[in-house]
């Protein structure tokens, strides 16, 4: 029962019953809320008013338990860290992802976990050389636009974060959408739910989102992570602005124009994260009319990305990888 179908869509063989605190049990329900509304999460209903409650993040996926009767109002969902970690809330607080047959083929797979049921921090960061990529995309949108005083025009920029292994991907995904974002018609997917300071902060290190890539990639990669789309680009952010705060980008900003070899690139980050952080980074090249520019880092992480974290152990913990290119051009804004 690893997939998943959105609300409407009822699962089979839900015949027992849950209980109500303090009354007779009520209805079973497998899956997930997903949270729309930051709303109080509360041990009981019927006393909701006096208890308070711990609020629901919006986008982060909760277990769902049950919900107070067949066709009821509410839903019981597990809010881990809250007690008690069972709460209520009402119904249009969230949208609830159910399990189907996997031979379904509207449906994707459920967000990965480890034996013990915790989730996955496997990651892949992906970050760009804005210009780099620009020569080999110039009809993008944040290509057009692209100037010398904008922040990629010397700051490394976020592509993604990837929860591993290689096709950890589309969790809980409808398959319309799945559809929309694998046809790359990424503007016609929903706008996301941010904070007004991550949305600057993302605009910013993610030129991309002018095309609406923060879109896809909250699709495609994000709803794998196990938290909410804030949580997903804030930890991101915080990645990269560890590696643009480092020697890693001083290298990048003091070689515009000419080349950078791998051996330089993960001495950077040897020097910048501990001795064999480079050994975890990945660089990608492209070739334009003769020329091989960088496009792109990949950098292993494993753990939990937190703002106290310690993100040179983070990425020290990821499996070495092939440097890919040996050498390439830091290209500049515009059009060579």
């Amino acid at each position: 029962m690893g997939w998943f179908r959105r609300d409407g869509m009822i699962a089979a063989g839900l015949a027992l019953f849950m209980g109500l605190p303090g009354a007779a049990a009520q209805e079973p329900l497998d899956g997930f809320v997903i949270a729309r509304k930051a709303c109080d999460a509360t041990p009981s209903i019927r006393n909701a008013a006096s208890e308070g409650g711990t609020q629901l993040t919006i986008d982060r996926a909760y277990r769902l338990i049950g919900e107070n009767r067949r066709g009821g109002g509410h839903f019981q969902i597990e809010m881990p860290g809250a007690e008690p970690a069972r709460r209520w809330i009402a119904k249009d607080c969230g949208l609830w992802v159910q399990p189907v047959d996997p031979a379904d083929d509207g449906t994707a797979p459920a967000c990965p976990e480890t034996a013990d049921g915790t989730a996955h921090r496997d990651l892949l960061l992906a970050i760009s050389w804005q210009p780099g990529f620009c020569e080999t995309r110039p009809g993008k949108r944040e290509c057009r636009s692209q100037t010398e005083d904008r922040f990629d025009a010397d700051h490394l920029t976020l592509h993604g974060l990837w929860p591993q292994p290689r096709g950890t991907d589309y969790c809980g995904v409808a398959a319309q959408d799945r559809r929309t974002d694998e046809a790359g018609r990424w503007s016609n997917l929903a706008p996301l739910s941010l904070t007004p300071d991550t949305r600057a902060a993302l605009d910013e290190a993610m030129p991309g989102t002018r095309s609406a890539l923060d879109r896809h990639e909250w699709l495609r990669h994000g709803t794998c992570y196990r938290a909410g789309v804030e949580e997903y680009f804030a930890d991101s952010l915080l990645v990269l602005a560890a590696i643009n705060a480092s020697p890693v980008r001083d290298l990048f900003a003091g070689s515009i124009g000419g080349e950078v070899t791998q051996a330089a690139v993960r001495g950077a980050f040897d020097t910048a994260f501990g001795e064999g952080a480079g050994d975890r980074v990945r660089i990608a090249c492209a070739n334009d009319d003769g020329r091989r520019i960088v496009t792109q880092l990949t950098i292993g992480l494993v753990g939990e990305i937190a703002p106290d974290a310690d993100i040179g152990a983070l990425i020290r913990a990821a499996p070495p990888t092939d440097g890919g290119c040996p050498a390439g051009i830091v290209d500049a804004v515009g059009l060579q």
